[in-house]
C-alpha cells in the first residue's frame, strides 16, 4: 500500500516499510538518548580531568620560572662574590708586592750603606798603612838613587 495515490515511482514510500522505519527509529533515538548522558559524562570527565592536568602543568611552570629566577639570582650572587674575591686578592697581591719591594730597598739601601761604611773604613785602614810604609819605601828609593843611606822619617799629612 502506498502513501500517495498516485504513481511517483520509487518516491512514494510503502506504509508498512514507513512504520517499520519509524519503529526503528524512536529505538534507535532512545538508544542514543539513553547514551548521550552517559557520552556526555565521560566527555565533561575527560574534559575536568584534562583542565585540572592543565592546571596542575600551569602551576609546575610557575614553580618553574620561580626556581629559574631564584638559580639566576644565586648564580649571579656567586659571580659577585667571585669578582670581589678576585679583586680582594689582586688588592692582597699588589700590597704584598710593594711591601716585598720596600724591604728589598730598605735591604739594598742598608747593605749599601754598610758598604760604603766598610768601604771608608777598610780605605783610611789602608790609606794609614800605606803612609807609614810609603815614608820607608821612599826613604830605600831614595837611598838607592842617591847612594847614601836615607833616614825615613815619619811626616804626619794633615
Amino acid at each position: 500500500m502506498d502513501l500517495l495515490p498516485m504513481d511517483i515511482g520509487p518516491l512514494n514510500p510503502v506504509v508498512e516499510e514507513l512504520a517499520v522505519a519509524a519503529v526503528l527509529f524512536a529505538l534507535v533515538l532512545l538508544f542514543f538518548v539513553r547514551l548521550v548522558p552517559r557520552i556526555q559524562r565521560v566527555l565533561d570527565e575527560r574534559e575536568a580531568a584534562t583542565k585540572g592536568t592543565e592546571a596542575e602543568a600551569q602551576a609546575l611552570q610557575e614553580q618553574i620560572q620561580i626556581k629559574r629566577a631564584e638559580v639566576a639570582a644565586t648564580l649571579a650572587d656567586a659571580r659577585h662574590e667571585a669578582a670581589r674575591i678576585r679583586q680582594r686578592a689582586f688588592e692582597e697581591g699588589t700590597a704584598l708586592i710593594a711591601e716585598a719591594r720596600a724591604d728589598g730597598h730598605r735591604e739594598y739601601t742598608t747593605l749599601l750603606t754598610e758598604g760604603h761604611t766598610h768601604l771608608t773604613t777598610a780605605r783610611a785602614t789602608a790609606e794609614a798603612e800605606l803612609r807609614t810604609h810609603a815614608a820607608e819605601l821612599a826613604s830605600a828609593l831614595a837611598s838607592r838613587i842617591i847612594g847614601e843611606p836615607i833616614e825615613a822619617g815619619v811626616h804626619p799629612h794633615p
